[in-house]
């Protein structure tokens, strides 16, 4: 073979890869599937299956109709796709997901996996502290969360949508005077779907040592709009309404899969990856089980919920608080990402669930939010005010701009390297 035909056939061979990547989209797979006149109405017959348990449109045999779509499915395309986060027709997407994935059908168990994409992602935390070190000469203490605020500024993407959210959150609407909750975590999704990772966890996970600075932190994501409303609600309440919104569901499934704690683990984390850890952890915020910091004196983070009132059901409440509030794996990524992302923390053993752990709080410990004032704080912070600064800042950023990382996967990349160094084995071989 001369060498263009080694060219092209390695060219054949990529597109032939893209094509095969691209069917484990559940979109393509389920228009695929839906196309096919075998697997068309056994993913029909499935649907009714998780419809309202479906058994009083497939009739007395239903159960058996149900595992015999189940069986023929699991061989389909459909078995094994997966979706990106924060894709065009996300929802669409996972609902062909989880039409397969269910956790029970009729006591037909399958295991309930996340579904999104693993996507590779390069965290170069360290860098974003150094951003403004030219404007800093002089300083002996550096400020992380005025860094992350500062290069958030003067990155198009990161300042967009984050005024975006800030404005969508503190601005009332004309009939009630209080803010649009739906519209404001919406905007909160999208800024923690689509600016890289690198500024977001800087925004979230800055280090503070002082409650000002914490409090400044978790007034990020504006928890007077975002979440707060009087009484916390049950968290079995919320985790209902969670689990019911596909959405949601699936950002809770992969941030127990990527936070999952581990006792034998020198990370304290089943995954060991911190960074994939902290990325689900970012993607609850604006569903109804939205984590922040508990207050600003600790760094201890929970959704906005209790277990007082849950009766018998306490035990499973507890435990999905506690994915939360005594998880090792959390509390070391977040404490990694304090220090040094490349360190493993020693393992530490958790703490048992305490019932007042969050619920109750230590009014002589945390300073009182002062609302008004973070307010203008966060203002203060997506706004630039010195032109010099913001120069000295841009002339200096390394980060990318682009709206979503690179979403190439492992097998990809490896069988895309092992072509060409196939190519350039060849070249050799024949001297040129």
């Amino acid at each position: 073979m001369d060498l263009w035909g080694v060219y092209l056939f390695h060219l054949t061979t990529l597109a032939l890869l893209e094509v095969i990547l691209a069917g484990r989209d559940c979109l393509v797979a389920g228009d695929s599937c839906s196309s096919d006149e075998t697997c068309s109405p056994r993913l029909r017959t499935l649907r009714q299956c998780v419809a309202g348990n479906g058994s009083m449109k497939l009739g007395p045999g239903a159960r058996s109709q149900c595992a015999n779509a189940v069986s023929a499915l699991l061989s389909s395309p459909l078995h094994g796709c997966q979706c990106k986060r924060g894709m065009k027709k996300e929802k669409n997407c996972l609902s062909i997901y989880w039409s397969l994935h269910q956790s029970m059908i009729h006591g037909l168990n399958l295991v309930e996996n996340y579904p999104y994409e693993t996507v590779q992602r390069d965290y170069d935390y360290v860098r974003l502290a150094s951003i403004t070190a030219d404007s800093d000469v002089g300083m002996t203490t550096v400020n992380r969360c005025l860094d992350a605020a500062k290069a958030c500024n003067v990155d198009d993407l990161c300042q967009k949508l984050r005024t975006e959210y800030v404005s969508a959150c503190i601005k009332p609407t004309a009939k009630s005077g209080l803010c649009n909750r739906a519209k404001c975590n919406k905007a909160l999704r999208r800024f923690f779907d689509r600016v890289p990772a690198d500024y977001t966890h800087e925004l979230l996970f800055c280090p503070c040592t002082d409650t000002a600075c914490a409090e400044r932190r978790r007034q990020t994501i504006v928890p007077s709009c975002s979440y707060e409303n009087g009484d916390k609600p049950s968290c079995l309440t919320q985790m209902r309404i969670c689990k019911a919104d596909y959405v949601c569901r699936s950002r809770l499934a992969q941030f127990q899969y990527d936070c999952q704690p581990s006792k034998t683990s020198a990370s304290g984390c089943e995954q060991a990856n911190y960074g994939d850890c902290l990325l689900a952890y970012t993607g609850l915020i604006g569903s109804s089980i939205t984590p922040n910091y508990v207050d600003n004196s600790t760094s201890s983070v929970a959704p906005w919920c209790s277990c007082s009132a849950t009766g018998n059901q306490r035990d499973e409440c507890y435990d999905f608080l506690g994915f939360f509030t005594d998880n090792i794996c959390l509390k070391n990524a977040l404490l990694a990402f304090g220090s040094d992302l490349d360190q493993h923390p020693t393992i530490s053993q958790p703490s048992p669930p305490s019932p007042d752990h969050v619920s109750q709080q230590n009014p002589s410990t945390a300073s009182p939010p002062d609302t008004k004032g973070t307010t203008w704080s966060i203002l203060d912070t997506i706004i630039p005010t010195q032109a010099v600064g913001n120069e000295q800042l841009q002339g200096h950023s390394t980060l990318p701009s682009n709206s979503l990382p690179n979403s190439a996967s492992h097998p990809c990349l490896m069988l895309q390297a092992a072509f060409s160094f196939l190519l350039l084995l060849h070249l050799l071989n024949n001297g040129h």
